[in-house]
């Protein structure tokens, strides 16, 4: 692998170390939060990277939470740090914040009917190239303890994900779960690979006291509930 000076200015990195080169290529998740800083930084200063500001700042704060409770006097230290990048910062710390109220009020939603879950699924699934599983998980109530993502890949792919979304079920004491994916095609009528996962979902979910309510197929928009076609009773 190619040695880079710790130093240099970003852009003389090896491809492969460049957090946003990176984080396209791994995803944002194997990204340390120094690296996700330096990409929101951009620039750095004389003799120092985006990289080498965002570790300083880290080692400061410590943590994004403690970042996000500051005021101006706290960022002057800081070379090549100006009100526009502490704005920046500011900001994408505040996205952060109102994200977690967004799961925190999803948290208390309740499901009523197979519309409530295609309503909040749809515009993020819609336009996958891909099949993407999705498991609604609900308390006894049919409040909505997590939404997760199950797997990706064909229904003939995703067979093996059964037991996975029971275990995640036991794991998170939930009562029920509703299961769904996407069609890109945009057909929303179900395959016989989909009506086999629903009845083995089913099954399993029979067995270890997990209720299936639905296998939602969610296509460009409308969906296909199983449910509603008297498919799962």
């Amino acid at each position: 692998m190619a040695q880079r000076n710790p130093s240099a200015g970003i852009k003389n990195w090896p491809p492969d170390d460049r957090p946003r080169e990176k984080l396209i290529r791994k995803g944002a998740e194997a990204l340390s939060n120094s690296e996700l800083l330096a990409i929101l930084l951009r620039t750095g200063s004389a003799g120092n990277s985006a990289i080498d500001l965002a570790r300083g700042i880290m080692e400061k704060f410590g943590t994004f939470r403690n970042m996000s409770h500051t005021d101006s006097r706290e960022w002057k230290d800081f070379r090549g740090l100006g009100p526009a990048k502490i704005a920046q910062i500011m900001a994408a710390l505040e996205i952060g914040r109102r994200f977690r109220e967004d799961e925190a009020r999803l948290a208390q939603r309740k499901v009523t009917s197979a519309s409530d879950v295609a309503d909040l699924l749809m515009p993020q699934m819609r336009d996958l190239k891909t099949e993407v599983f999705k498991v609604v998980y609900l308390n006894s109530n049919n409040r909505i303890i997590e939404i997760g993502d199950a797997a990706k890949g064909t229904v003939n792919q995703a067979m093996p994900i059964v037991r996975e979304i029971i275990h995640t079920a036991l794991q998170f004491f939930a009562s029920a779960i509703i299961c769904a994916h996407n069609h890109p095609s945009a057909s929303i009528t179900p395959s016989p690979e989909d009506k086999k996962f629903t009845q083995e979902l089913s099954a399993a979910g029979k067995l270890m006291a997990v209720r299936v309510l639905d296998h939602i197929i969610i296509g460009d928009g409308s969906y296909f509930s199983f449910a509603d076609e008297g498919f799962i009773f």
